[in-house]
């Protein structure tokens, strides 16, 4: 069984130049697998400015750096990969743009047959949520931990945990098997900082064992 690591996701606005230090700070304070780039309202262009400034930041640490919502831009900006929603860009658009190498993750929200299809179609991740209530966005879905069992028990391409997530909250997640766990505002907005919200989750990570069964 795989240790649950940390997947990343930025604020929902943000200033490249002044985010950039606070990011590095960050990740510099403990294993994070990824960092998802997720600015909704921004445009194409700040979208790009900001990928130019955190991107290699983000790949120095060791992690991969995925656009939202966006192959287009994240073929543009030569991102590790990409995560796209059901009302986004197909899977086989995804690939296509980011290549056979290239990561592509898809929102399946409480629903093991958008999930299964999803890995049947070559995903290299699924994700499931909300877990908890979240103040990030609207969510569509509640996902149970049963899903989660059930998947980490059941299936090989990893599965995310989004929605809501805390360091105080994350421990019944990290135990049903979860691979990742997506963490926003309960990074950027721990009461400590985020450097000492990413320890806290690692320092979970590490005590927690999984219950998924086949990897």
């Amino acid at each position: 069984m795989n240790r649950c690591r940390l997947y990343l996701i930025t604020p929902p606005a943000l200033e490249p130049e002044t985010f950039a230090e606070q990011l590095g700070a960050a990740l510099a304070a403990g294993d994070v697998a990824s960092v998802q780039l997720r600015l909704k309202q921004a445009s194409d262009a700040e979208i790009l400015r900001a990928g130019r400034q955190l991107m290699p930041i983000v790949q120095r640490a060791g992690a991969a750096f995925i656009i939202n919502d966006r192959p287009d831009l994240a073929s543009a900006l030569g991102a590790d990969g990409v995560h796209i929603g059901q009302e986004d860009a197909t899977y086989v658009e995804a690939r296509a743009a980011v290549g056979a190498k290239g990561i592509v993750g898809v929102t399946c929200h409480d629903s093991r047959h958008l999930a299964i299809e999803a890995a049947e179609a070559g995903a290299d991740y699924v994700a499931f949520g909300a877990m908890f209530t979240t103040g990030t966005k609207q969510a569509k879905t509640r996902c149970e931990l049963e899903l989660i069992q059930w998947w980490a028990e059941m299936m090989v391409v990893p599965c995310v945990a989004i929605g809501g997530i805390t360091v105080d909250n994350c421990s019944p997640v990290i135990d049903a098997g979860a691979d990742f766990i997506a963490v926003s505002s309960g990074v950027w907005d721990f009461p400590e900082g985020p450097a000492a919200a990413i320890k806290s989750f690692n320092r979970l990570f590490s005590r927690v064992v999984p219950r998924g069964g086949n990897r």
